[in-house]
């Protein structure tokens, strides 16, 4: 139960150490996008590649080769949604989603709120992590596809703003 025999430690040391810089080229060829900060595609993708990693390490019923090959097609495959959804718009909303608004210009929108799961006390949790001791100098609120909450601030005077294609619903 706590220890077998050194043989499984020997080999876990041995693949750990074969697959760790495999991995970080691995994860270098595939670009900075595959570790930035997550949208919900990419959070799944982060697990994924733990998961396998994992399995490479301590299940010596698969093989280091087999393990690799998992392990590269996953990042391809998050290669080729990420080159698709920097080129084609419906192809990312269907892998992002949306931008949600929920506050503006002083008011929370409910329907928004209620359909994304949030309420009241997070977007002022939002505003106060912003700087902001009040919602007079707050414009929006919105929730990212990565799950941040952005605070846009009120007064720029601007004729187009960032929120302008926003739904609130």
């Amino acid at each position: 139960m706590f220890f077998d025999n050194w043989e499984g430690i020997y080999r876990t040391v041995i693949i750990a150490v074969l697959t760790y810089p495999v991995l970080i080229l691995m994860l270098r060829a595939s670009g900075k996008r595959t570790l930035s900060k997550m949208n919900m595609f990419d959070f799944i993708i982060t697990i994924a590649l733990g998961s396998t990693v994992a399995t490479i390490l301590l299940n010596a019923d698969v093989s280091y080769v087999e393990g690799l090959t998992g392990l590269a097609i996953l990042i391809f495959l998050q290669y080729i949604v990420t080159w698709f959804s920097v080129r084609s718009a419906s192809f990312n909303k269907m892998i992002k989603g949306d931008p949600r608004l929920l506050y503006y210009k002083g008011a929370f929108i409910g329907e928004a709120m209620r359909k994304e799961r949030m309420n009241e006390d997070e977007i002022k949790q939002a505003v106060r992590k912003n700087g902001k001791a009040s919602f007079e100098k707050v414009e929006a609120v919105v929730l990212e596809t990565d799950g941040s909450l952005s605070v846009i601030e009120s007064g720029s005077g601007e004729k187009e703003t960032v929120i302008k294609d926003l739904k609130g619903e």
